[in-house]
């Protein structure tokens, strides 16, 4: 019931271009174009205007979009409370995103629960990078995304989502069997700054966790390799052509000879883990129960992240 032309203008606001927003909202830029043309006139303003190669919303547009998100943050309640009135089982689907480690260690578990405690449930789940994330869950594409909060992803403020803190996980070291700083365990990051890196591509989450953390060691890394799969970065550090940062959850394959070590003085490297729906959705009785479910895994996971 609410216009699509609201996700396509603010799928145009996070990303700058129309073709961005298009491609977001499953649609050709010329139609998405289209239905930004539509809208202004029957709203008697101007939304965009030409920025460079990309586009800017003025500021009717904003105003438009402010009012937009209140819209969809009401219909996602009231769709909660419609739920509610139904009798019965909690029915429906339920569509989770994940990045990958989460993706293995976390969501798993939880949808294990939720087949449990709410057979009528179906359950998804889509492996995917955090940013891509929220386009999902923005084009009504998945209800729970379980993120790494990174400078890509939306603040906190953004009124069109609902975000919250799951864990924080450190990230170890992974070095080849003969690097020198095995055994010892008071090393620092700061230690591994004359050692080449192994990171995933840049534009990546991944990548911007592995830079943040090395600059705030006082270092820049010296990446001699890109690998977004982890079977890939371990198979390089164990015949050593450099070392890498693992997050404590992720499985590194065993065949590849490599050691996990963990860093023993601060600055210790994190990331914070975070579950997202769109605001208001977390009211919905399926949606609420899956972030219930979320919150109990994650609830199990202190041995693990205090541990290597």
């Amino acid at each position: 019931m609410i216009d699509r032309r609201l996700r396509v203008l603010q799928a145009i606001a996070r990303h700058g271009t129309v073709t961005a927003a298009a491609q977001v909202c499953r649609m050709t830029p010329s139609a998405a174009s289209h239905q930004m043309q539509t809208l202004a006139r029957e709203l008697g303003v101007e939304l965009l205007e030409p920025d460079g190669r990309r586009v800017r919303l003025t500021p009717a547009a904003r105003t438009v979009l402010v009012h937009g998100e209140t819209l969809m943050a009401q219909w996602e309640r009231a769709r909660a409370e419609l739920d509610a009135h139904r009798p019965g089982e909690t029915t429906g689907s339920l569509r989770f995103c994940a990045f990958s480690t989460a993706a293995a260690a976390v969501v798993p578990q939880t949808l294990a629960r939720l087949r449990e405690s709410h057979p009528a449930l179906t359950l998804h789940l889509r492996e995917t990078e955090p940013g891509r994330a929220f386009d999902l869950l923005a084009a009504d594409d998945a209800d729970i995304a379980v993120v790494v909060a990174t400078e890509s992803i939306p603040p906190v403020t953004d009124p069109a989502f609902d975000q919250r803190a799951l864990y924080d996980e450190p990230l170890d070291v992974l070095v080849g069997p003969d690097h020198p700083l095995i055994g010892r365990d008071d090393i620092t990051l700061t230690d591994l700054a004359g050692d080449r890196w192994i990171c995933s591509s840049p534009g990546r989450a991944y990548h911007q966790l592995v830079m943040l953390a090395c600059t705030g060691a006082g270092f820049t890394p010296d990446i001699a390799h890109y690998s977004d799969e982890w079977d890939t970065g371990a198979a390089l550090v164990a015949l050593g052509f450099g070392v890498a940062l693992v997050p404590r959850l992720a499985d590194v394959p065993a065949r590849h000879d490599t050691r996990r070590l963990r860093i023993g003085r601060p600055p210790v490297p994190q990331r914070r883990v975070i579950a997202a729906v769109r605001d208001g959705a977390q009211h919905h009785p399926a949606v609420a129960a899956g972030l219930d479910a979320l919150r109990e895994v994650c609830g199990t996971l202190a041995g693990r992240l205090e541990s290597p």
